[in-house]
C-alpha cells in the first residue's frame, strides 16, 4: 500500500489505537512484527498512519495481542474498510486540515456533545453569525476565505438533518447568548434558530444561565464526539494555534464527568427555550 504523507484524525486514531494494543500485549514492534510476517519499518508505518492496514491484518494483529474485545475489534475491522471521501474533501488544500478532520469526525458519530460559554456552537450558527465570527479573526481574513469558512460550517450542520442524524446535546452559556455578534438583527435572528432547532426529537439545548449560584464552570469549550464504542470517543479543544484532539481513555473519562456536572447545572430543555424565547424578546 503507498505510504501517505498527511494521514487523517480518523487514519491516525485507527494507527493509536493498534499502538495501544500492542503495548498492552506488551510487546515490541520488532515482536508484532514477526507475528504478523512483516517487518518492524511496516508496524511503525501503520502505528503512525502512513500505511493503511487491511482488515483480515488488523484481525491477526488483535489476535496476537490477545484482545478479547470483541466490540472493540469490530469497530476497528470497519474503520479498516472506511473508503469513504466525504464533501469535506472539496475544502482540502483550500482551508486547515483541522476543520476537515472536524466534518469527518462528525460524519461518523453515534452522538454529539457540545459546551460553549462565549459563542453559540458551530452546529448551531446561522450563516451571519459564522461570517461575523470569522470577519473578526485576527490576522483578518481575506473575505474568499471567510466565505469558504462559513460555507464549510453550514455543510457540517447536515448532520443533524440526514436520513439518520447524529444525536445532539448542546449546552451554552447565557453569555453567549446575549453577546450579540454581527449586530441585533443578526443575535435575533441567531437566537431563533436555536430555538427552533431545539424542538427537534434528537437534538437537546440547555442553557447554563447567570443566576446559579456556586456554579463552577468548565472554563472552556468542549466537543465530545462519540465513537462507535466509548473507547473510540474524541474530544475536541480549539486553542491558539488550532484544534487540539483528545482520545486518552483517562482524558476522555474527566470530560465526561465535566460535561455530566455541566449538565446537572443547567436548565431544563423546556425551561432553557423559554429563556431563549425572552432573550429574544429583548432584543
Amino acid at each position: 500500500m503507498a505510504k501517505r504523507t498527511e494521514p487523517t484524525a480518523r487514519q491516525m486514531r485507527l494507527a493509536v489505537e493498534l499502538r495501544r494494543l500492542r503495548d498492552e500485549a506488551g510487546l515490541t514492534s520488532r515482536e508484532a512484527a514477526v507475528l504478523l510476517g512483516v517487518n518492524a519499518p511496516q508496524i511503525s508505518q501503520i502505528e503512525s498512519g502512513l500505511a493503511g492496514v487491511s482488515e483480515q491484518r488488523l484481525r491477526r494483529l488483535a489476535a496476537n495481542y490477545s484482545c478479547s474485545d470483541d466490540v472493540l475489534i469490530e469497530a476497528l475491522a470497519a474503520m479498516t474498510k472506511d473508503r469513504t471521501r466525504g464533501w469535506w474533501e472539496e475544502y482540502r488544500g483550500l482551508l486547515p486540515d483541522s476543520f476537515l478532520n472536524l466534518s469527518e469526525l462528525e460524519h461518523h458519530a453515534t452522538f454529539r456533545w457540545d459546551v460553549d460559554f462565549l459563542h453559540v456552537p458551530g452546529l448551531l450558527q446561522t450563516e451571519d453569525y459564522a461570517r461575523a465570527l470569522f470577519s473578526r479573526r485576527v490576522p483578518e481574513l481575506p473575505s474568499h476565505e471567510v466565505e469558504l469558512r462559513v460555507r464549510h460550517r453550514m455543510q457540517r450542520q447536515g448532520i443533524l438533518v440526514r436520513t439518520t442524524p447524529v444525536p445532539y446535546e448542546v449546552l451554552v452559556h447565557e453569555a453567549a447568548l446575549r453577546i450579540r455578534v454581527g449586530g441585533r438583527v443578526a443575535s435575533r435572528a441567531q437566537l431563533a434558530r436555536i430555538l427552533e432547532v431545539s424542538e427537534a426529537d434528537h437534538i437537546t439545548v440547555r442553557v447554563i444561565p447567570f443566576e446559579l449560584d456556586d456554579f463552577a464552570d468548565v472554563t472552556a469549550a468542549m466537543v465530545y464526539a462519540g465513537g462507535q464504542v466509548p473507547q473510540l470517543d474524541t474530544v475536541v479543544r480549539d486553542g491558539p494555534h488550532g484544534s487540539l484532539f483528545i482520545d486518552s481513555e483517562t482524558q476522555l473519562s474527566v470530560f465526561r464527568t465535566l460535561f455530566r456536572r455541566v449538565e446537572e447545572a443547567s436548565l431544563e430543555p423546556a425551561r432553557s427555550r423559554d429563556l431563549i424565547y425572552r432573550l429574544i424578546k429583548e432584543q
